[in-house]
């Protein structure tokens, strides 16, 4: 009855997975998915409005604010004033010359920022005068959305869906049935059928992750309990285990206590067609590819810096794997789960690199990680926020980053007229992890982000530059073995 009266008053509960979310704003991370697009003609402001009026505040959490009692946290409607949300700037002249440092710093600030908690958690800067490393003169849009919203899978989906693919399309409201539906409870969106027995079971895993980590149970009598569920709770089951008792990564000059002020960089776009016909010669997927291209730009900025980089240094990064349910509709919350990926940094020779990542990565398409992964996420926002700081610390001293991977639309894109040239966005690290790097594919480009905590790297660009190199060394390994 009460959670009835609450609805009627325009006030829903929060799952507990972004509730989870919600509680993990600390001094060195702010939980926020930061984004930046570049468009090559400037669009009014009050273009974009319209553009937010018809597509964003269609969703209800894009027009609620969050607010927090004993019950847990929810989502209350409230009157949206776009005054408050977006904020038009530009960039210094600087006769002419490439300012895109300067149009890194400011998203560095603004990632370091935190939003107002007494509006709807989101705002967009739309930056004039940002002239790139071609010399053309563009007009940026910075996004900033709290994670507690949707995850950056969600999130991306819903921005393009404000763009269209002819220069005067105009923006369509949703269908209220698909704005219902993008609402659901995340538990609802999950990729495979879950029966009555799954969800019992990703019960029982969490369970057994939460009771491991304090040593108070014997795992071997869990895993037998687990095991009369069947062949899907002994798999959960030893998936959790695993993720229990992770060794810690190499100690890198990456790792370390975030003191919160970050710094942002990114590449400009690599040929997706390229990166496509290197891993068809490799016999691996794209994903594979970019995945060695990030350990190799790692390894070479350690071994820069100074750093031993032994045979076996290994960098663990947190890799978040959708879990949705295929479908043409956008659907918001978070519904997928952090799997660890350990790059093999200390690998000298690009292709072996290559190969023990292929090898890693379908080790792990293999387990129910995500899986147990993000109802974990869901015992920790139902849990004390003691138990769930405790927990996620527990995991990010574990990884030295989190890592993700969007594949975007492959045709171009248009807002307001405008056309959308690059664009690129962060996901948030939690707890003690300060870097965090994007891979996000669009128009037949790919592009690398970074963003990292001034204690551990203050020159990103220095990273980043990298990633271009390590792609061209396995392009001119697959020529030279395609000549042999």
């Amino acid at each position: 009855m009460l959670s009835q009266a609450l609805s009627a008053l325009g006030r829903r509960k929060m799952s507990t997975v972004d509730t989870a979310w919600l509680r993990m704003d600390s001094e060195g991370n702010q939980m926020m998915i930061v984004g930046v697009a570049m468009m090559a003609e400037p669009i009014a402001v009050a273009g974009l409005k319209e553009a937010l009026r018809t597509r964003f505040l269609a969703y209800r959490r894009f027009r609620s604010r969050v607010v927090t009692d004993l019950a847990g946290a929810w989502w209350e409607e409230d009157e949206v004033d776009l005054d408050d949300h977006v904020v038009h700037t530009r960039l210094d002249d600087e006769q002419g010359a490439c300012n895109k440092a300067a149009l890194q710093r400011m998203v560095g600030l603004l990632s370091q920022q935190p939003l107002d908690p007494a509006r709807p958690l989101w705002q967009m800067h739309l930056v004039e005068n940002c002239i790139g490393e071609d010399g053309k003169v563009r007009q940026a849009l910075i996004v900033r959305i709290h994670h507690c919203i949707a995850d950056g899978i969600a999130l991306v989906g819903v921005f393009m869906s404000m763009f269209g693919q002819l220069p005067d399309e105009q923006p369509v409201q949703p269908a209220a049935a698909a704005v219902a539906e993008a609402e659901a409870n995340p538990w609802e969106q999950i990729l495979n059928p879950i029966t009555a027995a799954g969800v019992k079971t990703i019960d029982l895993s969490s369970s057994v992750l939460l009771k491991s980590m304090s040593m108070w149970a014997d795992l071997d009598k869990i895993a037998g309990k687990m095991a009369a569920v069947g062949q899907t709770a002994a798999q959960l089951t030893n998936d959790a285990v695993k993720l229990t008792t992770m060794a810690d990564d190499s100690a890198t000059r990456l790792k370390g206590k975030p003191n919160g002020k970050k710094h942002v960089s990114w590449s400009e776009p690599l040929p997706l067609g390229e990166i496509k016909a290197v891993s068809k010669a490799y016999g691996c997927s794209v994903n594979d590819v970019l995945m060695a291209s990030v350990a190799g730009a790692i390894r070479a900025y350690l071994k820069d810096c100074g750093d031993a980089v032994a045979g076996d240094c290994e960098v663990r990064v947190m890799v978040p794997v959708n879990l949705r349910k295929a479908s043409r509709q956008q659907r918001l919350g978070n519904a997928f789960g952090l799997v660890p990926l350990v790059l093999p940094v200390g690998l000298a020779d690009p292709v072996a690199r290559l190969e023990e990542v292929q090898r890693r990565m379908t080790e792990l398409k293999g387990s129910y990680t995500a899986l147990v992964a993000m109802s974990v996420l869901g015992v920790l926002g139902a849990s004390p926020r003691q138990v769930q700081n405790e927990i996620q610390n527990f995991f990010a001293r574990k990884a030295t980053a989190v890592m993700s991977n969007v594949p975007g639309p492959q045709t171009p894109l248009y807002l307001a007229g405008s056309r959308l040239d690059q664009i690129m966005f962060w996901v948030p690290q939690s707890g003690d992890i300060g870097v965090g790097v994007s891979i996000l594919s669009y128009n037949g480009g790919v592009q690398f982000g970074i963003v990292t905590d001034d204690a551990l790297v203050k020159d990103p660009d220095n990273i980043i530059r990298r990633f271009a190199p390590e792609f061209e060394k396995l392009v001119l390994l697959a020529l030279m073995d395609g000549c042999a």
